[in-house]
């Protein structure tokens, strides 16, 4: 069954126990930035699958999805679970930061948002993350639940990954990046 009736008056389970919290707490508004990021990089997958865009050898499909399954970590952890993003997992995404930058001419300015249909979704996407990043933020700084700090970093790194994956789809298709005009 879809449904429980559980949360009918504005409370939701915590990972793995009986405790109830209010579904406006710091933790539940973590949880579901969380879950809109992830089910965003969904709609990004599905665009990308269209473009069929690489990043040595691996496909946006391929990272987008590694990304996703990172997320869900991230969630666990917020909710309380004994799980945690490792060193390592920050490692790669800025191995592949690096290397998206080193396919791009340097960044010497901020860019409008937009281009392809596949970046404007992953600078969305961009946006989502950073707003999910100040909600674990605030739910690390509550001290109710333990964040690791490999975590935090992970969630910074990943806006910029996002980013630089935006980039990349505006470049591999010839979109010139327009910088503000701050008119």
């Amino acid at each position: 069954m879809l449904y429980t009736r559980k949360g009918d008056k504005g409370d939701t389970g915590m990972f793995g126990c009986d405790q109830r919290m209010s579904k406006s707490s710091v933790v539940a508004e973590a949880l579901g930035t969380l879950d809109e990021v992830n089910s965003f990089l969904g709609v990004c997958k599905m665009k990308e699958q269209e473009k069929m865009m690489h990043v040595e050898g691996r496909s946006y499909e391929t990272i987008l999805g590694a990304v996703q399954q990172n997320l869900f970590t991230v969630q666990a952890e917020v909710a309380g679970a004994p799980k945690q993003i490792t060193e390592e997992k920050v490692k790669e995404i800025e191995a592949l930061i690096a290397e998206i930058e080193a396919l791009l001419p340097p960044i010497k300015t901020f860019f409008v948002s937009g281009g392809t249909e596949l970046a404007a979704s992953l600078d969305f996407a961009r946006t989502l993350a950073r707003r999910a990043e100040r909600r674990v933020v605030a739910v690390a700084e509550e001290g109710k639940v333990e964040v690791g700090a490999h975590t935090l970093a992970f969630l910074n790194r990943l806006s910029s990954l996002l980013y630089a994956m935006a980039r990349f789809a505006n470049h591999v298709s010839g979109v010139k990046e327009e910088p503000p005009t701050y008119e």
